[in-house]
């Protein structure tokens, strides 16, 4: 009878030991970084903002440069690491780095269609890829303003965040998006950190918010970063214009960078880099990574 209850007891262990190596694995965290939910009331949604402290902010007591990116989803990780290897390997100050995520509920495609562009389309083609719900676009003023008065706060309040020392950081949508503050609040950011930016949207309108600007203002206070990717040139062969399909979104950007040049602002300092051999999708780590020596201090 102990024989037979020993090896029963062995059997359970055994079943636990099995059951337990074959438990699905828990998911990988980043250190020092924190979620919360935030509500834009005036928008009737809900989104996610992405914290990441740097190393020596629990014993330090300063205050930090924070870096604002759109396209959290992806971005945050990225931006997150890649400042904190500038730190550690060239020297470059600590950060703060705050995501912003896509609405709670809505697809990334949807949410920044409709929170990152200025304007609904005068002509497009676009399908809506949420089941109900027609293809929304033009909400970036909104936008822009929740994340100043709701998500600002927030950071003011809850961290050590040099606030004067504010930076944008976007990619494609993302980027008009930045434009868009730019052009509407310049001073909401210090610094604007833009690749590869969707300038053949609803036909070159930015364009157009440009010259709105520059006919009622003499000066633009920012500081500018544009990166693009080399291949984000058009095909030899084809007829450029400003659509997704036929944009040279390489050509774009300098045209856009010569008309904000030609107003000779005082306060504008604006820098274009075009990194050959990298297109839409390669670019970016490439543009925040020199868009990031343009402003922050370093040792080396």
């Amino acid at each position: 009878m102990t024989i037979k209850l020993l090896l029963l007891a062995l059997a359970c262990v055994s079943a636990s030991a099995i059951a337990a190596s074959s438990a699905a694995p828990s998911g990988f965290a980043l250190e020092n970084t924190a979620v919360r939910d935030v509500r834009a009331p005036s928008l009737k949604r809900e989104y996610q903002v992405f914290v990441a402290l740097p190393d020596s902010y629990r014993a330090s007591g300063q205050r930090y440069p924070v870096l604002f990116v759109v396209d959290a989803n992806y971005a945050f990780p990225v931006v997150r690491n890649i400042a904190q290897r500038l730190h550690k390997h060239a020297g470059m100050e600590e950060v703060i780095v705050v995501g912003l995520s896509y609405a709670k509920g809505d697809t990334g495609n949807y949410s920044r269609r409709r929170d990152y562009t200025p304007t609904v389309p005068r002509s497009f083609d676009y399908r809506s890829d949420m089941p109900q719900r027609r293809p929304a676009f033009g909400e970036a003023a909104a936008y822009a303003k929740f994340v100043s008065s709701e998500v600002f706060p927030l950071i003011a309040r809850e961290y050590r965040a040099d606030m004067q020392r504010k930076v944008f950081i976007g990619h494609s949508y993302g980027s008009l998006l930045g434009l868009d503050v730019l052009l509407n609040e310049p001073r909401t950011f210090q610094h604007y950190i833009l690749g590869s930016p969707s300038l053949w949207f609803d036909a070159g309108v930015m364009f157009d918010r440009e010259k709105g600007y520059a006919a009622k203002h003499r000066d633009l206070p920012a500081s500018l970063y544009f990166g693009i990717g080399g291949l984000e040139r058009l095909p030899k062969g084809k007829t450029r214009s400003r659509t997704e399909e036929d944009a040279d979104m390489v050509a774009d950007l300098r045209d856009f960078d010569s008309a904000l040049r030609s107003h000779r602002y005082p306060s504008l300092t604006t820098r274009v880099r075009v990194f050959d051999g990298e297109d839409h999708a390669s670019v970016f780590p490439f543009v925040l990574t020199h868009g990031l020596r343009a402003y922050l201090k370093s040792s080396r």
